[in-house]
């Protein structure tokens, strides 16, 4: 069905044998029911199978002296004059060895987990110690099926995340119909927020289900949210091949300089602010971490690659048009990167972050294809990135989540919202004067080097996150957005690498001010590197990573401010 819907034709005899099926498009689908109800019913056999085994060895009823309840076991053979007694476990069977007069006999006892007690048989030494398992019947009914666990957390996980794209969707769609310039996604995560608040005070239970509910999309979102960034790396080559090159340099001065000096204004001012109100910390909400990637993840990868590689070599259209064609093996080249980079040692990652690893996989694989295929580098990078809707490429396919962060934002203020309330106080003053502090001193540092103003307006949000640092720009005529992502994802790298020696040096040691320092100044991949060290600092990392972006897209969308920020800039 998705075949035939599908807008492009193909000359693969395979894609157009499957845009002219009518019987499999049917059939494969009323499968699903199916497999569902046999999913079930294995499920249930599970624990009526295991009750049914246990059931059939023969039992007695051994009356014991010492204890008033009969316990079923099996018959005792008598053994005298025994002096020595070891067991063996093997798979799941553990044998008694007695040694008798220099014999050994053994006795096999069925042992069906790991825990058992020893229960005397009666008051005659001539009988032997049994151990006898007592297994309960939650455990022997409890037995799920993992294939089920599995189907089902995967289902909740697309329902969840599928929510979060559609409401992305339909709000970009809504707010560009309307001719609103105030970002979508942003609007989205105040409602979110809004819902959870008033069904936390009207009815908790209601508010932690939809947390909860929405939890495999946030866990999702954290586990891949450098890959949302590293497009624009990508296409790297792309962005700054029409820029002169003293201008790149400025453009280096103004990231390296301008962090460190949003860095000490934010811990600066927390550490001020703190002093004055002096409240006292509380253990915050425990933040869960996204588990690290297996090797069945990797191999899976890497056979996305291989195969897709080869297929997009072979039949450069087999999907229609390049871009889509090309889009499996650079997505997969893109997650092998960030996989690769994940698991390097810590003092390499130092250097060698893990998304540049990522990036530089991707351009490996965009100039390999383009050497192969003749078609060269930056054509392949073109397919990388196309924004267009109608021709997605892998890049635009990664962008697509960056509304879903924004949503996520909700949950991680919401979670945190007593945390919030303690320390209001700081956390809103060290954003709001570090964000007019950032977007005010890039527009004047850039005048003083004779940056020129378009470029200098394209960097203007440079410590704020990507998904709203796009939406900052769109305020502004002229702006390359591509650059704008590019700075924002090298200042972020900057502070990932640079952030603990500097709060060291500039003496930060409150958890507040590192924490909102590191946020206001290198926004997500900032926060991924402290918090890895410094859990403690992490929910105010995460809080203020989100209302950095939220304060900025804010105060740019009044166009008074807009208006002093170019006036600056010239």
């Amino acid at each position: 069905m998705l075949g035939f819907a599908s807008p492009f034709t193909s000359e693969n005899w395979m894609i157009s044998a499957i845009q002219n099926d009518r019987y499999y498009c049917l059939l494969v689908p009323l499968t699903l029911p199916v497999l569902l109800v046999a999913v079930y019913f294995h499920w249930l056999s599970r624990p009526l199978l295991s009750m049914a085994f246990a059931s059939a060895s023969p039992r007695c009823y051994i009356p014991s002296p010492t204890h008033s309840t009969r316990i079923l076991r099996k018959p005792v053979i008598p053994v005298v004059n025994t002096h020595v007694q070891t067991s063996v476990t093997f798979n799941g069977i553990q044998i008694f060895y007695k040694h008798l007069n220099g014999r050994r006999i053994s006795e096999p006892s069925r042992a069906m987990d790991a825990q058992s007690c020893s229960f005397p048989v009666g008051p005659n030494n001539n009988h032997s110690s049994r151990k006898i398992t007592v297994r309960s019947r939650m455990e022997e009914g409890g037995s799920v099926s993992l294939g089920y666990q599995s189907i089902v957390g995967i289902s909740h996980l697309l329902v969840s995340l599928g929510i979060f794209l559609a409401m992305d969707n339909f709000l970009k769609r809504a707010f560009v119909a309307a001719a609103i310039k105030f970002p979508s996604a942003l609007f989205g995560m105040f409602c979110v927020f809004s819902i959870l608040m008033i069904l936390d005070f009207v009815v908790p239970s209601a508010a932690t289900s939809l947390v909860n509910f929405f939890e495999p999309a946030n866990m999702f979102i954290q586990r891949w949210l450098p890959l949302f960034y590293v497009p624009s790396l990508v296409v790297l080559p792309l962005a700054v091949k029409d820029i002169p090159a003293a201008s790149g340099v400025k453009i280096c001065f103004i990231i390296v300089g301008g962090w460190l000096a949003s860095l000490s204004v934010a811990g600066y001012t927390a550490i001020a602010i703190r002093k004055i109100v002096k409240t006292e910390m509380i253990a915050a909400e425990p933040m869960s971490k996204p588990s690290p990637f297996s090797k069945f993840e990797m191999w899976t990868w890497t056979g996305i690659f291989l195969a897709s590689f080869i297929s997009a070599f072979l039949y450069p259209t087999a999907l229609g048009t390049n871009a889509r064609t090309c889009l499996p093996f650079l997505l997969a080249a893109t997650v092998l990167g960030y996989m690769v980079g994940s698991r390097l040692p810590s003092d390499i990652k130092k250097v060698f972050h893990p998304i540049i690893c990522c990036a530089l996989a991707a351009d490996l694989a965009a100039l390999a294809f383009g050497y192969l295929s003749k078609s060269g580098l930056d054509a392949v990078l073109g397919y990388y990135l196309t924004k267009a809707s109608s021709n997605p490429g892998a890049g635009d396919i990664l962008m697509g989540f960056l509304g879903s962060v924004i949503f996520s934002f909700a949950f991680s203020m919401f979670k945190q919202r007593k945390l919030v309330k303690r320390h209001a106080t700081e956390i809103f003053s060290s954003v709001i004067i570090s964000t007019l502090f950032s977007l005010y001193s890039t527009a004047l540092i850039g005048r003083l080097v004779g940056l020129e103003p378009a470029l200098t307006v394209s960097i203007l949000p440079r410590c704020i996150t990507v998904a709203l640092a796009l939406s900052i720009v769109s305020f502004f005529e002229g702006a390359n957005a591509s650059l704008t992502a590019a700075v924002v994802v090298l200042t972020g790298l900057v502070g990932a690498n640079f952030v603990q020696t500097m709060l060291d040096k500039l003496r930060f040691n409150d958890p507040i001010a590192r924490g909102i320092a590191t946020a206001s100044s290198a926004h997500g991949l900032g926060t991924a590197a402290l918090s890895a060290k410094e859990p403690e600092a992490l929910p105010f990392c995460a809080i203020a990573y989100a209302l950095t972006g939220i304060f900025g897209s804010l105060i740019c969308s009044v166009p008074a401010v807009r208006h002093s920020l170019l006036l600056i800039v010239g």
